[in-house]
Order: structure tokens, then C-alpha cells, then sequence
């Protein structure tokens, strides 16, 4: 056998390549190739937020946190990279291939395929890819190129390149590798017809649709409903134990112009009871905030606009989220609670998902910026606005209620995240709510609803990791609120939680949970008659079913010690059963 095909032989990644090269082949190859890394890239963060495992949130758990490839990214690379192909020229030279060195093992035998025979072509991008799995699809595309190229030789009337027997050994090849040929003709056409389908019927070039649907059983049992300290128990009834079956709906729309940025606008309907003291427009059902649900709210299933934000990397350590509406912290900063932030498949309650201070400011307008000190350390800073579209002059971006937070977050091991938070809080009265309805009434208001109240907020946090699958994690929150209006008075909130999380328990997705804490507790009060005297205490046990890649179930059950602080409460309970879809 000749040198010729000797070197078909010795380099079958070699001929892998040549079906760039092949004419009636390119376009489409190139497709396939960018599908697959399309499927597998991710766009690489560095720093502690990119480090940290997070679940997949129905929500940007980080800011920093890399933006998983989707249909908008390979709908930009493949339309990129299709035009590009059109445009190579064929490579002359084994030095235009950037990935290929003089000491690798094929080196000559491509040296020669390249600058000798002129079969083969390079990727886009200026490379070989040698190490790339070879099918038998690929040889006889290979082969037939190659083929094809030696037949363009010979009718130039260049001699001495082969003999006879190479081109027998050729034809048998192609013979050979008729049938494999021809499936891939067959396969070509039918990719390229479903391409051109795609590009006549997509929904958007740079937008995709995501959502979550949560149905949801719940029920609050348990005697007497919760009265403040101070207050008459039994006084207020009895807890409403009625089951309730309702759902919550979120439609994500993301947009991407880059790759690594996101424009998601998000619209969402719910009808979820929120088990809590009631207002003005709903009932009391169990007398105190600290039952309530993580997922809880009730428009009437009407649809709204619920979030808007663009976010977008600033350089190569920072990231920038700027929330028209909807804005949170918690997801735009890592919350030190990985396995039980999220609403749709994490914590059954409000208290349980993450320390109070991040749900400051939620609801409103700002930004937020992460930076990143290497791999180990990032800081964070954020503004959010109550009413930011509200010119009022009590309203505003700048002169109404709003939330200023600083963190620290530090990583000094692989399975250690330690963190620091400092959020400054103000609410103009009428809309207090310093703990942002995870605690006690008082804790909530603690100079009353029309006072207008300031906080300054301090939280350290940690998770560890104990184990792949075993992980604990926990938080100290504290706050000094201090009354805006009329008399000097200041009042000390604590509130504390541990969680733990087994996860994959019985089959891979699943996670058993439990969250013991002290939701938000008045300790000290200049104005006496809104401290609360004794401790509520919060457990919650869960496990959570992943049926399939999209569905989950997850029963649970809250209970709250001495709920509203006060020990002449009758303990409350709070079952439930959450199935949560995601597509």
C-alpha cells in the first residue's frame, strides 16, 4: 500500500476532519459540530459565586453564576459560525491549525494530507481537533473526500501522486462505505431541512421561554389562632383548617445579545393563600406571618408583570443586574443557603428560604454589583427602591422608601462559604415591614404601621459542605430599627436558622430537608408595649420527590412553637404538598 494510504489509515481523526473539507458536506457538518458545543458550553464566571454550587433556580440565584448555553446561544453561534464557513478558505499549511504541534504523534502524516494532497480543511475557528471521537460516518465521508481530491488531481494531470492500486483500494473503500454514505446524504438532508424549518418558525432568534408551574395542597391546623404578646389568647378564633388546593405560574422570557448577558421579562398568575394574620383584603388565618408559604401571593390568577431586569458582565470580574421591577437580592446575590432558597423547589415557608435582610427592598427598581477578587472572594453591593416610578416627594428613586446592602462573600475552602451582609433600610410609614413578614407582628412594625421606621441590618452566614450530599448551612440575622418620627426610639431584632439538606436520598434530584430556627423576635423595645416577651420556635421537615427532569413533589410539614413570640399560643402546623413543573 502506497504512502498515501498508509496516511488514510494511521490518522482516522485526520480524515474526521476532511468533512469540512468535502464540499457537499461542510455547511452541515459545521452545524452538527456547533449543536454540540452549543448543548455543552458554559460561559465561565470566575470567583467565589461562580464556584459555589446553586440550584436551578426558577430564579438567577447569582448574579455571577454562569448562564447556561440555551436555544438564544446556539441560535447566535449557529447563524455566526454558518456564515463563516461559507467564507474558509482551504488550509495550505499544518501551521495554520493552532492546535497542532510538531510533537504530536500524527503530525507528519497530517503535514502530508494538508500541504501534499489538499484534503483537508480546519474548523472555523483555526483548528484540528485531533483528539475528536471518529464515526463510521465520518471515515467514508473522509475517504470520499479524499477521493474526490486525489479524481481533481488526476484530471489536472498530476502524476506520481497515485498509482493504480491506490485508486482500486480507494473505489473498494467508497464501495465499502456505500451504505454509510448514503445514510449520511439521507441525514444531511434531513438536517438541513429541519434547520431551514427552524429559521421560518422560530419564536425569536435571541429569546427563549422558560417557566415553572407550582400546584399546590396546603393546610393550617392546630387550635387557636396566634395573638401578640401581651394579647389574649383564644381571642382572635380558631385557625382556619380548610385544605386548599391553588397554583402559581411564572413564563420567563430570556433574552441574550451576547451570550453572557440576560434581558428576562417575566409574567406571572397565582392564587396561593398566604396563611398569616390577614389584611385589609383577605382574612386571618392562623394570626401570625411566620406560617406563611415560600411561593404564597394572590392576585387572582390574573397575570402581571412580576419581574424585569437586564444583567450583563462589566469587564472580566464584574457583573451589573439592573431590576426595572421585581427587583431582589435574593437573586442577585448568593444567599448561603443553597439547597432550600428556591420557592419552586427549596423551602416550604417564607422564613426557611434565607435570612430576612435579603428580602429588603423587594418588589422595587436599582442595581446590583458583584465583584469579584479572584476565586475566592467576591463583594457585592445593591440599591433598591420601594417606589421608584412615583415622582411624590416622599416617593421616588432616591427620596422614598428603600434597601442599600453590602456583602462580603469568602470562600476558604471548596466545601466552606462564609459571608458577611450589611443592608441599610428605610420605609416611609404606611408600608413598614422591617422583616419583611418572616416574624412576629412587632418585629414587623416595631414603632407601629404608619411610623416611618429605619434599620440597620447585619447578618453573617455560612454552608458547609460535610459531604458530597450532606450539606449544613445556617445564619445570625440582627437589626436595630430605629423610629423616624416624633420620639427617640430604637428596637433590637434577632432572628437565627440552621438548615440541613440530604440530597439524592432514594434516587438522584431528591432532597430530604430540615430547617430549625427563631423567625424575627423583638428583644428589646424603647416603646415596651411592642416587645415580645418570649421566643417562637420555627421546625420544618421536607423531602422533596424528583419524578422526572421536569417534575417534582415535595410534602412537607411547618411547625411553629410559640408563634408571635408569645407562649400562651396554641402551637400551629401547617401541612403541605407542592408539585412543581419545569420546562
Amino acid at each position: 500500500m502506497s504512502n498515501f494510504l498508509r496516511l488514510l489509515w494511521l490518522t482516522p481523526a485526520v480524515l474526521g476532519m476532511s468533512l469540512i473539507g468535502s464540499p457537499a458536506s461542510a455547511t452541515t457538518t459545521e452545524a452538527l459540530t456547533t449543536v454540540s458545543r452549543s448543548n455543552t458550553q458554559v460561559q465561565s464566571q470566575t470567583g467565589i459565586l461562580a464556584a459555589i454550587p446553586q440550584p436551578k433556580p426558577t430564579t438567577a440565584a447569582m448574579p455571577i453564576d454562569a448562564i447556561a448555553s440555551d436555544s438564544t446561544q446556539l441560535s447566535n453561534q449557529y447563524t455566526t459560525e454558518n456564515q463563516g464557513t461559507a467564507d474558509i478558505d482551504q488550509v495550505t499549511s499544518v501551521s495554520q491549525l493552532s492546535d497542532v504541534q510538531p510533537t504530536d504523534w500524527a503530525f507528519q502524516a497530517l503535514q502530508s494530507l494538508v500541504e501534499r494532497y489538499g484534503c483537508i480543511a480546519g474548523y472555523p475557528d483555526g483548528t484540528f481537533k485531533g483528539n475528536r471521537a471518529l464515526t463510521r460516518y465520518e471515515f467514508a465521508a473522509g475517504v470520499n473526500a479524499c477521493l474526490d481530491r486525489v479524481n481533481e488531481l488526476i484530471a489536472a494531470g498530476t502524476t506520481g501522486l497515485a498509482t493504480k492500486e491506490d485508486l482500486a483500494t480507494l473505489q473498494k473503500l467508497q464501495e465499502e462505505f456505500a451504505a454509510e454514505l448514503a445514510t449520511l446524504r439521507g441525514r444531511v438532508d434531513a438536517l438541513e431541512a429541519r434547520a431551514t424549518d427552524l429559521e421560518k418558525h422560530q419564536f425569536s432568534t435571541t429569546t427563549k421561554l422558560n417557566a415553572e408551574v407550582i400546584f399546590s395542597l396546603a393546610g393550617a391546623f392546630g387550635g387557636d389562632k396566634a395573638v401578640p404578646s401581651g394579647g389574649v389568647a383564644g381571642s382572635a378564633g380558631e385557625v382556619d383548617d380548610n385544605i386548599a388546593f391553588s397554583d402559581r405560574v411564572r413564563l420567563n422570557f430570556d433574552t441574550s445579545f451576547t451570550g453572557k448577558d440576560r434581558l428576562r421579562t417575566r409574567l406571572e398568575a397565582r392564587n396561593t393563600a398566604i396563611f398569616d394574620g390577614g389584611a385589609a383584603t383577605r382574612p386571618n388565618l392562623t394570626g401570625t406571618n411566620e406560617t406563611r408559604l415560600s411561593y404564597d401571593g394572590d392576585e387572582g390568577n390574573d397575570f402581571r408583570l412580576s419581574k424585569l431586569f437586564y444583567r450583563f458582565p462589566l469587564g472580566s470580574q464584574a457583573t451589573v443586574v439592573v431590576d426595572a421591577t421585581g427587583g431582589e437580592y435574593y437573586d442577585n446575590l448568593y444567599t448561603f443557603n443553597p439547597s432550600f432558597e428556591s420557592s419552586g423547589t427549596g423551602s416550604l415557608s417564607r422564613f426557611g428560604r434565607f435570612n430576612p435582610i435579603y428580602r429588603l427592598g423587594a418588589g422595587g427598581a436599582g442595581a446590583t454589583l458583584n465583584y469579584n477578587f479572584g476565586k475566592q472572594l467576591t463583594f457585592s453591593l445593591g440599591y433598591l427602591a420601594d417606589e421608584p416610578a412615583d415622582p411624590s416627594s416622599d416617593r421616588g428613586l432616591l427620596n422614598g422608601s428603600f434597601a442599600a446592602l453590602a456583602q462580603v462573600a469568602f470562600r476558604p475552602s471548596k466545601n466552606l462559604d462564609l459571608g458577611f451582609t450589611y443592608a441599610r433600610s428605610y420605609d416611609r410609614g404606611g408600608n413598614v415591614d422591617v422583616t419583611s413578614a418572616t416574624g412576629s407582628g412587632f418585629s414587623r412594625r416595631p414603632f407601629g404601621a404608619n411610623v416611618a421606621t429605619s434599620g440597620d441590618n447585619f447578618s453573617l452566614q455560612a454552608a458547609f459542605k460535610l459531604s458530597p450530599k450532606f450539606t449544613i448551612a445556617g445564619w445570625a440575622g440582627y437589626t436595630n430599627a430605629h423610629r423616624e418620627t416624633g420620639l427617640d426610639q430604637s428596637a433590637d431584632i434577632w432572628n437565627w436558622a440552621v438548615t440541613l439538606a440530604l440530597s439524592d436520598l432514594g434516587k438522584k434530584g431528591n432532597l430530604a430537608g430540615l430547617i430549625l430556627g427563631q423567625p424575627p423576635k423583638v428583644t428589646n423595645n424603647d416603646l415596651v408595649t411592642r416587645e415580645d416577651d418570649n421566643s417562637s420556635f420555627h421546625v420544618e421537615g421536607l423531602y422533596r420527590y424528583q419524578v422526572n427532569n421536569n417534575i417534582s413533589i415535595t410534602p412537607g410539614l411547618i411547625v411553629i412553637f410559640n408563634p408571635e413570640n408569645n407562649n400562651d399560643n396554641d402551637t400551629t402546623f401547617v401541612g403541605v404538598v407542592r408539585t412543581t413543573f419545569r420546562f
